[in-house]
């Protein structure tokens, strides 16, 4: 029997290693065996915690998920309440944070896509992160377009996102942040009446963001 309080200490250990051997090797090289060698474990604690292969691949993507929607809520509380242009691009910014844009990350990511649609708690998991990136835009949206509209923008912003990102995971050059808020803020100045716009500018002229 493992001693107690071993599971923290080894699941982060273990979630490092998985992405690790993701990003060497791929989701299909990635077997049990070589995860435990990168973690400097036995075999036997990923079954004991994990189930095997897929329930650790369940862990890795929760602590993904987890840390995207922490960097996606930090970043909103840095904005100005009334500033909703900020807000939205401070939730698009979250999608690219620097940590999200790790190659380990992004492998993991890939993986995690594309295993989501054969494994139903991988579903679930793709399912919740959608449902969060989605309700977090349309509560700001809202604010200044009408019930259709926000919905309708919210899912645009939300395809934009995904798809820029997909395209730079797979590019040589790999995701650019930047680009991607240039790109959606372009967007948004078509959809958002003017005047959000200039108030964003006029925070960002006297220094506030």
């Amino acid at each position: 029997m493992p001693k107690v309080g071993m599971d923290e200490i080894r699941r982060p250990q273990l979630i490092h290693a998985t992405m690790q051997v993701i990003d060497n090797v791929g989701l299909q090289g990635a077997s049990v065996s070589l995860i435990s060698k990168a973690a400097g474990v036995s075999p036997g604690i990923i079954n004991h915690y994990f189930g095997g292969k897929d329930g650790l691949l369940e862990a890795t993507m929760r602590s993904v998920l987890r840390q995207l929607s922490e960097g996606v809520q930090e970043r909103i509380t840095l904005q100005d309440p009334d500033d909703v242009i900020g807000r939205i691009k401070a939730i698009v910014g979250g999608n690219f944070d620097p940590r999200q844009l790790d190659s380990k990350v992004v492998k993991t990511w890939l993986a995690f896509w594309s295993q989501a649609m054969h494994d139903p708690m991988l579903y679930r998991l793709q399912r919740v992160n959608e449902r969060r990136l989605l309700s977090h835009l349309r509560l700001e949206l809202k604010r200044v377009l009408p019930h259709d509209k926000a919905q309708l923008t919210a899912q645009a912003i939300a395809a934009l996102i995904d798809g820029i990102w997909l395209r730079g995971a797979l590019t040589p050059g790999g995701i650019d942040g930047d680009l991607a808020q240039r790109i959606i803020t372009d967007y948004l100045e078509l959809q958002l009446p003017k005047e959000h716009f200039d108030y964003h500018r006029k925070l960002i002229s006297k220094g506030a963001h």
